[in-house]
């Protein structure tokens, strides 16, 4: 199969498809990859490095969409890159389609087969592809709500771990999978008070005996959320339910109940948010503010550290691209149920139901397409 790697476009993205490292196991198992010059420039990884790994370098993201059967990327396809876009071209990349309207209706219409990491799902529910960059999202939204909570950034202006004999910060983190997880570790690390909120109570038991001292759990409640952002400083949102739009469990209304100050921190932004009044921001230009409370909603979050991104999403895609490209996307996916799942749009027709209940669209089961293909 050959094999396209392009340059991200999205602003400020500094990851890359795959590592040179990656790009060798393709060639390994026959397969001939075309990197885009520079594509790897922000990861680290130089032109040269890809030609020591035995790629072939194109000059534009034109020949590159052009000459290739399986695009592997990290971002959703921009509008500059919708009509590059082949029939039965394989695009395998985070899509976030449940957020996007627009891209859902460019792939439909690319009759492109589309192939979503955040939806490849291990039979105990864990997302393999998504779960890296989610250790990478929730540990770095600590690190931001810390940096955006001083007052040169408009924060509060509090120290998140405080000093002695002065209390530290309050810091309420929206979900209990790998996201909150890893920025609650991040904050607790730190030494804030930290509250988990979650709607599993299962996941709370378990939170509550692997977290320290200054982790504290709640049940997930409209009720309790609005009593605890009460005295927050920093809320971080990461709640996500696979390929559907998050939940808005803060409403603008709410934010007048909140500290002067205080940092929202919405990793859900991808997937639409989880407060009511976010909207994606960029690397460049990455909060704002409604009703004295600031808003960090980056929707390539880890795409400021590249060099652990990329690194880390290679070592998590490499296995199910190669079952892709070895075998080709029917029989990888039917020999895979993981793999599977991460089938969002085949060839004009939304596969995946939350994708399609997102927008009201018509939706088609999978195995009507995929088990009578050979």
């Amino acid at each position: 199969m050959i094999i396209g790697v392009p340059k991200e476009i999205k602003n400020n993205e500094y990851r890359v498809g795959l590592t040179p490292s990656g790009v060798n196991s393709f060639i390994s198992n026959g397969h001939t990859v075309y990197v885009q010059k520079e594509a790897g420039q922000g990861s680290g990884y130089s032109n040269q490095s890809y030609l020591n790994a035995g790629a072939k370098l194109c000059s534009s993201i034109d020949e590159i969409y052009s000459i290739s059967e399986m695009i592997i990327k990290v971002k959703e396809p921009l509008k500059k890159e919708y009509n590059l876009i082949k029939k039965d071209q394989i695009i395998y990349t985070f899509f976030h389609f449940a957020a996007s309207k627009e891209l859902t209706e460019a792939m439909l219409k690319s009759h492109a087969i589309c192939i979503a990491y955040e939806t490849v799902q291990n039979i105990d529910g864990s997302l393999p592809l998504l779960t890296p960059m989610s250790e990478v999202a929730g540990r770095m939204a600590t690190q931001q709500g810390a940096k955006f909570l001083e007052k040169p950034q408009s924060g509060h202006g509090i120290l998140l771990g405080g000093v002695p004999g002065v209390n530290p910060a309050k810091v309420i983190v929206l979900g209990g999978g790998v996201v909150g997880t890893q920025a609650a570790k991040m904050a607790a690390g730190l030494g804030a008070n930290v509250t988990i909120f979650d709607i599993s109570l299962d996941r709370l038991r378990k939170l509550d005996d692997i977290m320290p001292a200054n982790v504290n759990t709640q049940f997930s409640s409209r009720y309790n959320i609005l009593d605890a952002i009460k005295s927050a400083h920093l809320i971080i949102g990461a709640v996500l339910i696979p390929g559907a739009k998050a939940p808005n469990l803060i409403t603008k209304d709410m934010l007048k109940h909140m500290k002067k100050g205080a940092v929202l921190v919405d990793v859900a932004v991808d997937q639409g948010g989880c407060f009511e009044t976010t909207h994606p921001t960029t690397h460049k230009e990455p909060t704002y503010i409604i009703n004295n409370v600031l808003h960090y909603c980056v929707a390539n979050i880890p795409g400021a550290v590249p060099v652990t991104s990329t690194e880390a999403l290679t070592n998590a895609t490499i296995s199910r691209g190669l079952a892709i490209a070895n075998k080709g996307w029917i029989s990888a996916c039917k020999d895979d149920l993981s793999l599977k799942l991460g089938l969002n749009i085949i060839s004009g027709k939304i596969v995946y139901k939350a994708v399609a209940d997102a927008f009201d669209f018509d939706y088609t089961e999978v195995d009507k397409i995929i088990l009578y293909n050979v």
